[in-house]
């Protein structure tokens, strides 16, 4: 057991020499990496370039790697930062940071998938058009977005800001009217 732990340290090790490697060779890759705040963002990225620098000494292989939805990518301040947690045919779950954030004035977003959004943390206000209507959403407030119905970001909290989990549904998958409605 010990020489296959060693081996897979080696390995990891060589991931890490060449993350070294790509961070000298871009000045935005190094900005990225100097931006995180948690072992798990510099993980995360380096995942994001296929190099696995997560496992400790001893871990399973074969175990799943274990993810924390707090800990992931950060916004800078006035932007969105999207992790892509899951897909499937037909469905996209997101996890988005957003810091004092607001779609540009008369842009509107209206997207062909309808949009299950679970605010965990933070306050921000949505915008939505065709009927003209606006919502304010607070942690653990959840709702449905129909394909087609043009929404906006109108703000997001600043500091902390707000943390997003995102359910994105193709057409043919998406339910008729609104989720939840307490009958």
């Amino acid at each position: 057991m010990a020489e296959e732990q060693l081996q897979r340290f080696l390995v990891k090790v060589g991931d890490l020499n060449r993350l070294v490697a790509l961070i000298d060779a871009d000045p935005a890759l190094r900005r990225r990496l100097r931006d995180c705040s948690s072992h798990d963002e510099v993980v995360a990225l380096a995942a994001g370039l296929g190099l696995e620098i997560g496992r400790r000494w001893g871990d399973d292989p074969g175990a799943p790697r274990v993810m924390n939805l707090w800990q992931g990518p950060r916004a800078g301040v006035g932007e969105e930062q999207l992790q892509t947690l899951l897909q499937a045919r037909g469905l996209r779950l997101e996890r988005i940071h957003s810091c004092a954030a607001a779609a540009p004035e008369g842009d509107w977003t209206d997207q062909a998938e309808g949009e299950w959004v679970l605010l965990l943390q933070g306050h921000a206000e949505l915008r939505f058009a065709d009927p003209d209507a606006s919502c304010h959403l607070g942690p653990g407030d959840m709702l449905w977005i129909p394909p087609g119905r043009r929404h906006r970001v109108e703000r997001t909290d600043p500091g902390a800001g707000c943390l997003w989990l995102t359910l994105f549904v193709a057409p043919e998958l998406a339910p008729s009217g609104t989720l939840l409605d307490p009958a």
